[in-house]
């Protein structure tokens, strides 16, 4: 059965002297007549507010483990409650959640709860965070927001996995109350944003660059490699420049492998080489932690110390088999301090999946 919509007025809009409403969440400056929605799908006008339509709605709960984020510096070995709900505000030709993201479909949505519930469920559960995921959560920001809220008056972090395209006001109060966040760096051309993703790329540089330089939300990005698209060496080499001389070496990049989906059937899967090459040339471009997801790899899992060499978390897929860190994030080895969110190891939730139901 579809859940029942709760009504909640959107932020983030003005009325123009030509009488349309403008959404100023994101670059995209969606402008709307009564009843009609953004690119979104879910910020609708509805006389002269905005409406945010999946507030309280989610396409369904989920217990992961944190790496599953990807995250591989924020409590490892943590599990995280993860939800998203419907529509996006990009347009990625290769989107790996389209029945999630792309979804005009409220039947999608088939679980609500309140920021409440939702923290109070993390809590039951002994997360360590609780995710918005699957879907872009800046298209649903306050419910995102109000959420976080909730999760920290009961000691519940908080990650948004995102693709950053959003304005500079929105942003800065969405990021201050995320405790961690993975941003989609999804190429490093503006040709790829425009023709792929019907988007643009310096808007997401610029938010990557504010979440490390002004927030004290943890940062990692990931870039999955579409083959002939996005996978040569010169643009994967600017990439890793980029992000070595802009954030520093110690920001963790993930690199994911494609498969075929939605309206890229037609290109094939990343292979393990193009990935592995991927990775030594951030290596070489001087960023400390490079990782390759999708595929198995476990040395491409795992954490080394910079200083030392020392595998420091062993990882195989979504497993820990090995954690020679201090609570601190000190080597166990020589004593160097990693960049991350670390605490007391304890046993790591481990690579199970949990479906949560929410809804009474």
């Amino acid at each position: 059965m579809m859940a029942t919509a709760i009504p909640h007025p959107g932020r983030y809009w003005h009325l123009r002297d030509d009488g349309k409403l403008q959404c100023d969440l994101c670059p995209r400056d969606c402008t709307l007549n009564d009843g009609q929605r953004g690119a979104c799908f879910v910020r609708q006008r509805v006389g002269n507010e905005m409406h945010l339509t999946t507030y309280g709605r989610s396409s369904g709960f989920c217990v992961d483990p944190i790496e599953k984020k990807p995250l591989n510096h924020f409590y490892p070995g943590s599990s995280v409650l993860s939800f998203g709900t419907a529509g996006c505000n990009l347009a990625c030709r290769f989107c790996q959640n389209w029945d999630i993201s792309k979804s005009r479909d409220f039947d999608r949505l088939c679980d609500q709860a309140s920021p409440q519930q939702i923290a109070a469920k993390a809590a039951e559960m002994k997360c360590r965070s609780v995710a918005f995921t699957y879907n872009d959560p800046v298209i649903f920001a306050e419910y995102a927001m109000d959420t976080a809220d909730a999760c920290h008056e009961r000691g519940v972090a908080t990650v948004a996995v995102t693709a950053g395209y959003i304005h500079a006001e929105p942003r800065a109060e969405f990021f201050a109350k995320m405790d961690a966040a993975n941003v989609d760096l999804k190429g490093f051309t503006a040709d790829f944003y425009k023709k792929l993703c019907a988007a643009e790329l310096q808007p997401i540089l610029e938010t990557i660059e504010y979440i490390h330089k002004e927030t004290s939300c943890w940062l990692e990005l990931t870039t999955l490699i579409i083959p002939g698209h996005n996978d040569s060496s010169q643009e994967l080499g600017r990439l890793a420049e980029w992000v070595a001389k802009t954030l520093g070496p110690e920001v963790p990049l993930h690199f994911s492998a494609f498969h075929p989906d939605f309206r890229m059937m037609d290109v094939p899967p990343t292979p393990l080489a193009t990935l592995r090459r991927a990775r030594t040339i951030a290596l070489n471009a001087g960023l400390h932690h490079v990782y390759i997801g999708n595929v198995h790899d476990p040395q491409a899992d795992s954490t080394y110390c910079p200083a030392c060499g020392t595998m420091v978390i062993g990882r195989d897929w979504y497993e820990i088999s090995d954690y020679r860190l201090t609570e601190t994030g000190e080597c166990g080895a020589c004593g160097h301090s990693l960049s991350g969110r670390f605490g007391v190891f304890r046993r790591p939730f481990g690579a199970r999946r949990i479906p949560v139901i929410m809804a009474a």
